[in-house]
């Protein structure tokens, strides 16, 4: 997978309440790595076949952020090096918030953008198996579907895959599935109900990656086709992009640790 870190920067613009397993210690000098400032956006809601309420029921009393963390730490109950985990238990406090607001809607871009982050949080992990175990289980923490997530981040890279620069932005004249996708979101940004957050953002830069479309001038013709503030994308993919170097450092810093 490409690096969205690699882009050009014009481009691209909480801790648990019950304690988790023992994992290594950070070694001295290492830099602190937080997705404090990696938060979500919420507007107002509206149906879609592409897109589906995951809240509670009316009167149903959604979990608490330590209910959550205690299911992913029943579903995975290995230690996590803490350079990964910090960034997971920040991740899925945000997410939690995020996954429980009543007007949270569900959209693949958004999975693709959850879906990117995660494999470029976890790339080098020493197991893939695990790495794919704790994905299962972060994703089942927040009662949803990690298939899903898979399966319409993998749907959405491979259409990207098959477009250029001029496709892609011309979603709205084509047919296809990914591009009624693409419809109902810009439908519902018009209409005020689209429910923006960073893993959007991030998700949107992906396809653009994928499609060979990385020029600044593209991503607002396509923020503009989509209704989508390019200002605000271009804000929360810098925020990204800095915590992606943050996180590459601490990475390199625990290698070196380890091999000596």
């Amino acid at each position: 997978m490409a690096s969205i870190s690699s882009l050009p920067s014009t481009a691209l613009g909480q801790v648990s309440e019950r304690r988790a397993p023992a994992s290594p210690s950070r070694p001295s000098g290492f830099p602190v790595v937080s997705f404090t400032r990696f938060r979500y956006r919420a507007a107002s809601s509206s149906t879609s076949h592409t897109v589906f309420r995951c809240v509670a029921a009316a009167g149903d009393v959604p979990p608490t952020v330590s209910e959550t963390k205690l299911n992913f730490l029943r579903s995975y109950k290995r230690p996590i090096p803490s350079v990964y985990n910090t960034v997971l238990q920040e991740l899925l406090v945000q997410q939690h918030l995020m996954r429980y607001k009543r007007t949270y809607l569900y959209d693949p871009v958004f999975a693709l953008g959850f879906v990117t982050v995660y494999d470029q949080l976890m790339e080098g992990y020493p197991s893939n198996d695990d790495r794919d175990t704790i994905f299962r289980a972060y994703i089942q923490a927040l009662n949803e579907d990690p298939d899903q997530y898979r399966s319409d981040a993998q749907k959405l890279e491979e259409w990207a895959r098959l477009q250029n620069a001029a496709s892609l932005v011309e979603f709205p004249s084509r047919e296809g599935e990914v591009e009624e996708i693409l419809k109902s979101i810009a439908t519902r940004a018009k209409q005020g109900d689209f429910s923006y957050s960073r893993f959007f953002a991030v998700g949107l830069f992906r396809l653009l990656e994928l499609s060979n479309a990385t020029e600044p001038s593209i991503l607002e013709k396509l923020c503009t086709a989509l209704n989508v503030n390019k200002r605000s994308v271009d804000r929360d993919l810098d925020v990204y992009r800095n915590l992606l170097s943050k996180l590459v450092q601490a990475k390199e810093l625990l290698k070196e640790y380890v091999d000596r």
